[in-house]
């Protein structure tokens, strides 16, 4: 049962990335159009104002409409084959699952009367693409999805017989999910107000908890990174009513990433929401981490330091620049799982002192990401140099408390290992002359994508034992058949700084490439 838990939880974080990855990019489009809408950046009476504020509306729908968003993107995510059909699939069901909810309503006299869409919030009930329907936020997108995904995999290439065969396949998907819909529609104007108040006691939790609830949420966000299930942990306080709702300009906006857009398109807005709080999880990914990097190399052997300059400086600037941490904690996750453990714990203590000291920005990713989003905002609304003072605390603290206990416990983080132990990635080479020794196979020629690809699906048991391949921002996630055939070092081999084994999930960690690697991934396993 409890791998069941498990595999089930690896299935839906991994599905949920394929929405998340694509809302930063919506976050960033509109912090540049806060710069075209800000008068003392254009000047008063600029042209680009007006386009700042076109460009604005064309992207929030997508936020004001995440429902629909994740449950697209986590069906496609989930669904083993014929993605593309899933996530049509998964667009009907939502429109068919607002219809037949919104009618329920009508038929058992419990629509509110409302005049203007504001006054709805806090009754529990919402309009969504013009329908009025039970106010269940993102969690509906996500439960439909899921719904969506396991009904797809089961039928979807389920033929049927003679004339039937018409509505065989992923059409059958859909007819089998019609039923099951309209109970749904019934079933949640009665249960979701209980489970809503459930979601409300935990988010008040947390927010009532105060630094305890910081501290847990950002603890959690960091230890839980090994087995991916870290998404969990942030995406309901970012997208949804747990982290916070705060109406502007008439319009109500939900989860502490939404509420930061919102005001950040808002000039008149002079100090940001508490909700913020939400935000501060990237600290560690600019700072914090550039100090451990500085301790691993001034504990490193004399003789080692030259080899891990060359590992250290490019993942702790992966890390800095664009917030992708993997490539620099995977150095030092498995060799010394105790400072993973304070790594976590000084990262939720960080964030404490950032929000009682009453930074309000927006300090997920890397620096990049935060100049894009609180420079435009401003220091008095966001405070933002709290935060970087604070950071640079954190640096230092980093580098005093990893230095201390490394050369206390005396930890074999990198270049520090035995003599006879390397200091290094593995490399094409390494896994070529691997696969010489143990099956004579041709050596894999180094730079193309096929033979890269063709090296990752030989570590990963080879096509027959591969049945899904999604992506992260930073790792490869794939569904196999049999765990055990997999090939750890192999992988390494191509390049991972990391391998993660969660049953027959496997994430093989590749950093900011991990794109182009899926890419050829998928060209092979097509051909």
């Amino acid at each position: 049962m409890k791998d069941k838990v498990v595999n089930g939880m690896q299935i839906f974080a991994r599905a949920i990335v394929v929405p998340v990855l694509f809302l930063p990019i919506v976050g960033l489009i509109l912090a540049f159009t806060s710069i075209l809408g800000n008068p003392m950046i254009v000047g008063e009476g600029s042209s680009l104002i007006n386009v700042g504020k076109f460009m604005a509306s064309g992207v929030w729908p997508i936020l004001t409409n995440l429902g629909i968003v994740f449950c697209v993107g986590i069906a496609m995510g989930i669904a083993k084959e014929k993605k593309a059909e899933a996530a049509l699939i998964a667009l009907l069901s939502y429109l068919t699952f607002l219809g037949a909810n919104n009618e329920w309503l009508k038929l058992t006299g419990k629509l509110i009367k409302y005049t203007n869409p504001s006054e709805l919030q806090g009754t529990g009930q919402t309009i969504v693409l013009g329908f009025q329907i039970i106010d269940m936020g993102v969690f509906l997108g996500m439960i439909l999805g899921v719904v969506v995904a396991l009904v797809h995999n089961k039928f979807c290439n389920k033929e049927l017989p003679g004339a039937l065969a018409l509505y065989g396949n992923t059409k059958l998907v859909y007819i089998v999910l019609v039923p099951i819909l309209t109970v749904l529609a019934v079933v949640f104007s009665y249960v979701w107000p209980f489970a809503a108040s459930g979601i409300r006691a935990t988010a008040d939790f947390i927010n009532l908890s105060g630094s305890i609830g910081v501290f847990i949420y950002g603890f959690l966000n960091r230890f839980l990174i090994p087995t991916g299930l870290h998404h969990l942990v942030y995406s309901p306080f970012l997208y949804s009513n747990m982290g916070g709702e705060l109406t502007v300009n008439g319009q109500t906006y939900l989860g502490a990433y939404n509420i930061f857009l919102a005001q950040l398109t808002d000039p008149s807005i002079k100090l940001f929401d508490p909700s913020a709080k939400f935000l501060q999880y990237g600290m560690v990914k600019v700072f914090g981490l550039v100090g451990a990097a500085l301790a691993f190399y001034k504990t490193a052997k004399p003789e080692k330091k030259n080899t891990l300059k060359a590992l250290l400086i490019p993942a702790a600037a992966t890390s800095f620049l664009v917030g992708i941490t993997e490539p620099i904690e995977f150095t030092f996750l498995f060799v010394a799982p105790f400072l993973w453990v304070v790594h976590s714990a000084l990262d939720g203590i960080f964030e404490v002192i950032s929000v009682l000291l009453g930074s309000r920005a927006n300090g997920m990713g890397g620096i990049i990401e935060f100049l894009t989003f609180n420079l435009p905002a401003g220091i008095g609304r966001t405070r933002w140099p709290i935060f970087v003072g604070i950071g640079l605390i954190q640096l230092a603290t980093y580098y005093a408390v990893f230095t201390f206990l490394i050369k206390k416990f005396n930890l074999k983080t990198p270049g520090r290992e035995d003599d006879e132990v390397e200091v290094k990635l593995f490399t094409k080479k390494d896994y070529k002359e691997k696969m010489s020794q143990t099956s004579g196979e041709t050596a894999i020629a180094a730079g193309k994508d096929t033979d890269l690809a063709a090296a990752i699906v030989e570590a990963l048991g080879g096509r027959r034992n591969i049945e899904t391949v999604d992506n992260c921002f930073s790792r490869l996630r794939i569904k196999v058949t049999d765990a055990g055939i997999v090939d750890e070092l192999g992988l390494k081999g191509t390049g991972a700084s990391g391998v993660i084994k969660n049953g027959e999930n496997i994430q093989v960690v590749y950093g900011p490439k991990v794109n182009g690697v899926r890419n050829a991934v998928d060209k092979y396993l097509a051909g």
